[in-house]
């Protein structure tokens, strides 16, 4: 089998190209803005694309040719302020990875969403794949995860004999990817240092209810699902839902609630100053996402995680205070 995966240098693609070198049969060909360093997992055949670029759509089709399955997992987070040049690559790149692997004749298609994707839902139910996909008006991550997913409905209905799977995981974390999370999301504000104390108190609204995914375990399902070419939607999560008092356990502190609007405020207000990288929509989407059944996932393509969550969070707090990354890829290096 030959796979193209876009996106490959980042936390997702990382994992995958690991988990997919240990695929006697598979061939994998890599997308990104910037190629890495030709070292393992990375010493693969690379064709550097910049997906919000116009035209864009044409090496794509020339690299998807004779290929088996196109995994699109290529999204920017960053920079926050200026949503522009996030559609370009996020909402319109993803339209010129559709087009370019429907042009070229591919016969699979894998597009990595997320629960962000997802309409919001009280904290007290999980949901299936069949809850809402509209997203959340004030977060541009989930406004243009969830219009990624309504221009692949419009592909399904247009192009009925492809195969379509949409993965939508939870938060998605690994040690190695611990320096692009700290520059995407904390920023400054938040040192390394930090991580390496026992701090006093987690002040966080109880309904910050999280569930969280390694990386290589939705690698393995990825796997799975370019394999045994899997139609459909599949939501990925690990035990436990992560509640305040859970996260706060890890840390070995203490749980301290506070208003939801607290929180959000002090995005708001550290956001629009540049202290920190992430918006008051983040904020948002995390109260307000739904808890995920990833039940299906369990019984269609027989998979499990083999990490916890909280296992997974320990992972990354520990690469957190390391500065721990991996230098061969341009996003995930120190």
């Amino acid at each position: 089998m030959r796979i193209v995966v876009t996106g490959a240098t980042g936390n997702l693609g990382t994992a995958l190209l690991r988990r997919l070198a240990d695929e006697p049969d598979i061939t994998v060909h890599g997308i990104s803005r910037r190629p890495p360093k030709e070292e393992p997992p990375y010493d693969i055949a690379w064709t550097p694309v910049d997906l919000s670029r116009d035209g864009a759509e044409e090496p794509l089709t020339e690299v998807f040719r004779h290929a088996d399955t196109v995994v699109h997992m290529a999204w920017r987070i960053q920079p926050s302020h200026d949503e522009r040049v996030l559609y370009r690559t996020n909402v319109a790149g993803s339209d010129r990875v559709f087009t370019a692997a429907v042009k070229a004749g591919v016969p699979h298609l894998v597009h990595m969403s997320s629960v962000g994707a997802y309409s919001p839902a009280a904290k007290d139910h999980t949901v299936d794949e069949s809850w809402p996909h509209d997203g959340l008006a004030n977060s541009y991550y989930s406004r243009h995860k969830a219009a990624v997913e309504h221009l692949l409905d419009q592909v399904e209905r247009e192009h009925p004999d492809l195969t379509v799977t949409r993965v939508r995981p939870g938060l998605v974390l690994q040690p190695e990817a611990a320096a692009e999370i700290k520059r995407y999301f904390l920023g400054p504000l938040v040192p390394h240092a930090l991580f390496r104390l026992r701090l006093p108190v987690l002040p966080l609204p109880r309904t910050m209810v999280l569930q969280f995914l390694h990386a290589d375990d939705l690698a393995d399902a990825l796997a799975k699902i370019v394999t045994t070419r899997a139609e459909g939607a599949f939501n990925l999560v690990s035990e436990p839902v992560v509640t305040p008092q859970v996260l706060a356990e890890i840390m070995r502190t203490r749980h301290v609630p506070i208003p939801p609007i607290a929180l959000r405020t002090a995005a708001r207000i550290t956001w629009h100053l540049r202290l920190q990288p992430t918006s008051h929509g983040w904020v948002d989407l995390a109260l307000t996402a739904p808890l995920m059944d990833a039940t299906k996932a369990f019984t269609r393509l027989g998979w499990s995680p083999r990490h916890n969550a909280r296992d997974t969070l320990k992972q990354l707090f520990d690469g957190l205070a390391r500065k721990e990354g991996l230098q061969p890829s341009p996003p995930l290096k120190p």
